[in-house]
């Protein structure tokens, strides 16, 4: 019993150094553009897309490793031409992102979330997959995991896109740009359902989507300072060193365990219906990282 007091007081203080770890909207995100379309409804958020406007918020700071939640409920019903967005980047034109993208579809048709990960301002990375429930029937987290070995996409704890630094093979990786958190709600009926030829229904309008619980537990950066100055002093201060321990470098972080590639490999086998890695049309010769992957 000592034993693991000791270890689960060396494991707390492992999680409150340096991070920042909430769950409230009004500490952590503010609304980004069309308030009128940002509706505060106790302790959800809503999200509206009219013929009119979409809406978004960011985050009031910035942050380089570590892990951000939010759970979110999608547009009900008659979803085509919609997307939904939850999102990391930095900024710039040689900037890093993360994409949740969730496309909306006709009723009765499986909506369909896109990942996507941009490196020094180059995406063309689109992963897309079916999930294996409605999302517009009940609130499901999505998360994404970043540290200096690894960027995983998560659904309820379940990964479903792991991006691997393999700087070893010559491959960048993102990992010196500490980047915002967003979210937005957006008419997209030039691409996002059936590539394009289902429009957006705007007699089902408004269309909303609903969030509650925002988490994040990562190592919060200064914002207002160009990010190529403070780049090398971030990297340092949010990764480990012999006085300060990070969670998420922790070696168990460095990759998947067990468990989590055999969910990773089930998802990709059922569920997956787009990957950039095997689109031959779109590259003819196989992106560098997609041969070295091992998922």
């Amino acid at each position: 019993m000592s034993k693991m007091s000791s270890l689960l007081g060396f494991f707390v203080g492992l999680v409150l150094v340096g991070v920042v770890a909430s769950s409230k909207f009004e500490e952590l995100y503010q609304p980004a553009w069309a308030l009128d379309h940002f509706i505060h409804d106790g302790e959800l958020i809503k999200l509206k897309l009219d013929n009119y406007s979409g809406a978004g918020f960011g985050s009031k700071s910035k942050y380089m490793f570590g892990k951000v939640s939010i759970q979110l409920k999608l547009v009900e019903g008659d979803s085509a031409g919609t997307v939904t967005a939850f999102y990391m980047s930095s900024e710039g034109p040689n900037h890093n992102e993360f994409d949740f993208e969730f496309l909306g579809n006709t009723t009765g048709e499986p909506y369909s979330v896109q990942t996507n990960v941009y490196v020094n301002g180059v995406g063309n990375r689109e992963q897309r997959l079916d999930l294996w429930f409605d999302p517009t029937k009940d609130f499901h987290t999505y998360s994404i995991f970043w540290n200096q070995r690894q960027v995983v996409f998560l659904v309820d704890e379940t990964p479903i896109r792991v991006h691997t630094n393999l700087e070893h093979k010559g491959i960048p990786f993102p990992k010196d740009q500490a980047m915002g958190v967003y979210s937005s709600i957006w008419n997209a009926d030039d691409w996002a359902t059936q590539g394009g030829r289902v429009k957006t229904d705007w007699s089902h309008a408004p269309f909303v989507a609903t969030y509650k619980d925002f988490t994040i537990d990562a190592c919060e950066c200064p914002v207002g300072v160009s990010s190529s100055s403070v780049a090398p002093e971030n990297a340092k201060r949010c990764s480990s060193s012999e006085d300060k321990k990070y969670w998420w470098d922790e070696p168990t972080m460095s990759e998947l365990n067990v468990h989590q590639s055999h969910q990773l490999m089930w998802v990709r086998a059922n569920h997956m219906v787009y990957d950039y890695c095997t689109d031959t049309a779109r590259f003819p010769v196989t992106p560098a990282e997609c041969v070295h992957h091992r998922h």
